[in-house]
């Protein structure tokens, strides 16, 4: 009988205990399988080449990261350019803001800091705009068209996150496209960014040295090898100064590059559209699909996964000293 009793407790008291689900405080959104956040980490989503009125798979794109923002507790979003198409934004009022973003970002998770930084696409516009719209968001932080933050991940490891303004480094755009796309371009001083980018890098102590620009260095894309003027420009200061990462858009896939030994080159400009893609010798991995990319930084690394449009993790990489 005291047997009984005993299997009779454990049935209708215990078991329901051990048996449920993690606590979750109503979360309804869903999960992506297998994401993975590592101990005492800074983590963070990049996303780049989006803004389509929620066409192109911007809004599949947008539903999963949700999903990986809530699952990471990220701590922040960073948006590689070309914000909005075809011709960025003409204030802080287009209705650019709403199609492309406001309306598409809306899971809860999404709601933390977003940092982008300007596109070819977006000089097509208003750029000012897009710094301006920072003064009236709670999420939109654009403080300059350049600029460096340092953040610290949870077991104590500096990261600093330099945002370039790349557009301008590319000589074609000082002599094509439409007016005010060369106005805009031509009224930026490369000089002066350049010699920023190389004190920033050079005067701080963070373990991780992490870069952000519309503009790749090389790809696997469309556009072949070590692409335009940017990457004559700003690879050597990258290489020369400390920078172990350099995160790029422009092209429409998701790509990860080894360019040298210490210099590792990941493209998230799958936002959206997606363009046709082939293997390249510095190519680690390509795929001409719809997604974004996770980050999480700690003193181990910087862990990479790569995450389509359908919530799969098509590739994962770890980048070490």
């Amino acid at each position: 009988m005291r047997k009984l009793l005993l299997s009779l407790f454990v049935l209708f008291f215990l078991l329901p205990v051990f048996s449920q689900k993690p606590f979750d405080g109503g979360y309804r959104g869903g999960t992506i399988e297998g994401l993975k956040k590592p101990s005492g980490s800074l983590d963070f989503i990049v996303v780049g080449d989006w803004g389509r009125s929620g066409e192109y798979f911007q809004k599949d794109v947008a539903t999963q990261m949700g999903k990986a923002s809530y699952q990471l507790g990220a701590d922040f979003i960073v948006s590689t350019g070309d914000n909005f198409y075809p011709k960025g934004v003409a204030s802080v009022v287009d209705p650019n803001w709403q199609r492309s973003f406001e309306n598409i970002y809306t899971a809860h998770s999404l709601m933390a800091n977003w940092y982008p930084v300007l596109g070819n696409h977006d000089y097509a516009g208003n750029p000012q705009a897009e710094l301006d719209y920072g003064k009236i968001s709670r999420r939109w932080i654009m403080p300059a068209r350049y600029h460096s933050m340092e953040h610290q991940a949870n077991d104590g490891t500096k990261v600093l996150l330099v945002f370039m303004d790349t557009s301008p480094f590319e000589k074609g755009y000082h002599q094509s496209g439409e007016e005010p796309f060369r106005s805009n371009i031509r009224s930026q001083d490369t000089a002066t960014q350049k010699a920023w980018l190389v004190k920033t890098l050079r005067s701080s102590d963070a373990q991780w040295k992490i870069v952000f620009g519309h503009h790749p260095l090389y790809t696997s894309g469309p556009r072949k090898g070590r692409v335009n003027t940017v990457a004559e420009s700003v690879q050597p200061a990258l290489e020369a100064n400390g920078a172990d990462l350099y995160i790029a858009g422009h092209e429409h896939v998701l790509e990860h590059d080894q360019l040298t030994p210490k210099l590792t080159h990941i493209i998230s400009g799958a936002g959206s559209e997606v363009t046709p893609s082939t293997g390249n010798p510095l190519t680690k991995f390509v795929a001409s699909e719809h997604g974004f990319i996770t980050c999480s930084v700690n003193k181990q690394g910087v862990f990479v996964q790569f995450v389509n449009h359908e919530g799969k993790i098509i590739y994962t990489t770890l980048v070490t000293k």
